[in-house]
């Protein structure tokens, strides 16, 4: 098995930081030719130092697996100014919803991961959060993070507090009023109550 190296591919190149949407940040340790089974594939050999782990994406593949470069900084401002934003939650049912924030959070779009982060983020004055719950939220501030600390050249603890002040900026990390716990018991009221009524 010949191995033989390069320094750029796509526009990719070695010591480069890349979002691999199911794994979030990596960086590229390689660009290589190796010969499998009479044919000559083209791989790009991404490190995700977090998790311990290496990864070999064939170039003919980096399109379909959604494998790009880092946000810039427009993208990043938009990031913090969407956790700022008011919690949008469905009133879905809970598994419907983690789905969907579980696809939100593999799809590796900055974007929608920190919409995420803004619809299940907890202040200290707020009801506790499931376990499912945190750790979705966990998971998406994770990978937002990642990509943060790796834009801004800072740690990840200094891109978690950035990001947690700019959630604290949110107009709705207070107690709910009466109004919308109103609103809210009139939206969950059971099936059965509402045969029941009619």
């Amino acid at each position: 098995m010949a191995v033989k190296k390069t320094t750029q591919r796509h526009g990719f190149k070695v010591s480069e930081y890349i979002v691999y949407p199911a794994h979030g940040v990596g960086q590229i340790t390689a660009i290589e030719k190796q010969e499998i089974a009479g044919m000559e594939l083209e791989l790009i050999v991404i490190d995700f130092l977090n998790d311990k782990m290496t990864l070999r994406v064939p170039v003919a593949k980096i399109d379909s697996v959604g494998m790009r470069k880092l946000a810039d900084e427009a993208t990043v401002a938009k990031a913090l100014k969407t956790v700022e934003g008011r919690a949008r939650i469905k009133r879905t049912m809970w598994s419907r919803r983690a789905q969907e924030y579980e696809a939100k959070i593999n799809s590796g779009d900055l974007i929608s991961i920190s919409e995420v982060v803004r619809d299940l983020f907890r202040s200290e004055n707020q009801p506790e959060q499931s376990y499912s719950e945190r750790q979705l939220y966990e998971a998406a501030l994770e990978r937002m993070s990642r990509e943060l600390s790796a834009v801004n050249k800072q740690t990840e603890t200094e891109s978690v507090r950035l990001i947690e002040s700019h959630l604290a900026k949110s107009p709705r990390r207070g107690p709910k009023t009466a109004e919308e716990d109103t609103a809210e018991e009139t939206t969950t009221e059971s099936p059965s109550a509402a045969v029941a009524a009619a």
